[in-house]
């Protein structure tokens, strides 16, 4: 059955998937951090990371949001954090859960890619989508996937999902930096799906 643009078969049926709206786009030269104004007319926000390389070796690549225009990036979330890989000698590899790099109750920023690698041919990328931001009646959920070049050097592919536990207050902004350092060079791209 032929389908529109923006609709997707599903089991003989079709449904909605939305279209996507590129909203902003930001480019690191040694920026301390990044940070948007959410939108408040999209029930997700969809965030993109390409080739972001950090100024300083094996740091981690992290974001929180705030209920105050930026103010402040601490809404009490979480989350939690998993991780493959595999080293680029063979010696090592894992999938492991990251105990250090999830949070019960934290107002931390929370890491959405470790011990990336600062060297001139490492870096990393990957997705973050934020569902309902502009809600006042129910917490906000995120999903996030990132891969890349860790710092010892291997390949990564690391998964992080949670949700900010504020029922009450819209998520009006968010920021992303590394724990260490400068984002050295790297793109953001900010998208809405309705």
């Amino acid at each position: 059955m032929p389908l529109g643009a923006n609709k997707v078969a599903l089991y003989g049926a079709s449904a909605d998937t939305g279209s996507a709206v590129l909203l902003s786009t930001a480019t690191a030269s040694s920026s301390a951090s990044i940070s948007f104004t959410l939108p408040t007319a999209y029930k997700q926000v969809k965030f993109g990371f390409y080739e972001l390389n950090p100024a300083t070796d094996n740091v981690q690549f992290q974001f929180q949001t705030s209920i105050d225009g930026g103010s402040n990036y601490n809404v009490t979330l979480t989350s939690t954090f998993f991780t493959a890989w595999h080293n680029e000698n063979d010696s090592n590899q894992a999938l492991s859960y990251t105990t250090a790099s999830d949070q019960a109750q934290g107002t931390s920023y929370q890491t959405l890619f470790w011990s990336l690698g600062g060297d001139a041919d490492e870096c990393g990328g990957g997705e973050l989508q934020l569902f309902n931001p502009a809600s006042t009646t129910y917490v906000k959920h995120y999903t996030s996937r990132m891969s890349g070049m860790g710092d010892s050097p291997m390949a990564m592919d690391l998964f992080s999902a949670g949700y900010f536990n504020d029922a009450s207050n819209d998520l009006t902004n968010i920021s992303f930096k590394m724990s260490s350092g400068n984002i050295a060079t790297g793109t953001i791209k900010m998208w809405g799906i309705k």
